[in-house]
């Protein structure tokens, strides 16, 4: 083990100073990497059963109780689907248009700092070209000084470094491109559960409002509560 940790160190140190930047590029992909995956994955819900625990709630009429099931559900998901609970009492059009534009809010974090990943992957292999022409001018340098002397060692040292940092680059940009098709990957199954569940959420709400009595206990139950919060700040 410590001497493959060497043997890296020393293929490093040939890699020039062109592996430092390298090195950063790909520290700020890996973190990019797990913090948008453990995002996309604590923020994850059953939609199925999710939805169906709301439509349950608003049929017995109680519409604070599936506004707490949003509450404390993470995620876009729940929190556009709260978006509309809180227009549940509107028309259809201001209950879609609600659903909307918290899904258009919900999405922006989901999709912050991906563009980093895409922007490494576009980088590191500009990196690698740097390292391959800083390789070849130091051979040729080297050349220029000593002339038919020169040692075959202190052209190897050059051309060591081009190849390093030219593989280093394209392998990181190559890495960096698939965790950011990954990421997008995830993102677009998001997008489309998200549409899933406005659409779903819509045919809910008409399945809920047709039935005449679970609709007048749900109004009763809001407005007892809207008059207790008032009552509250009143004492």
């Amino acid at each position: 083990m410590e001497s493959l940790q060497i043997e890296l160190f020393d293929t490093f140190r040939q890699g020039g100073l062109v592996m430092w930047p390298l090195f950063a590029l790909s520290l700020v992909a890996l973190v990019v990497f797990v913090e948008r995956l453990l995002f996309l994955h604590r923020n994850q819900i059953r939609s199925k059963e999710f939805l169906s625990g709301i439509e349950n709630s608003l049929t017995k009429g109680r519409l604070i109780e599936a506004l707490t099931i949003c509450q404390e559900t993470p995620g876009p998901a729940a929190a556009m689907v709260k978006a509309g609970l809180m227009s549940f009492r509107e028309s259809d059009a201001e209950i879609r248009e609600s659903v909307r534009e918290a899904a258009v809010v919900e999405l922006a974090p989901i999709k912050r700092r991906v563009g980093a990943l895409y922007a490494v992957a576009q980088i590191a292999p500009l990196f690698g070209l740097l390292g391959t022409v800083i390789g070849m001018i130091d051979s040729f340098m080297q050349y220029e000084r000593q002339g038919v002397y020169v040692h075959a060692g202190h052209l190897a040292g050059g051309a060591w470094q081009a190849l390093i940092s030219t593989a280093t680059g394209l392998a990181l940009g190559a890495v960096a491109i698939m965790a950011h098709h990954f990421i997008v990957g995830r993102i677009r199954a998001v997008t489309h559960e998200m549409e899933w569940l406005g659409q779903e959420l819509m045919v809910m709400f008409a399945r809920v409002k047709n039935r005449d009595s679970e609709t007048g206990d749900l109004f009763q139950e809001s407005d007892d509560a809207e008059s207790g919060d008032r009552a509250t700040e009143a004492s």
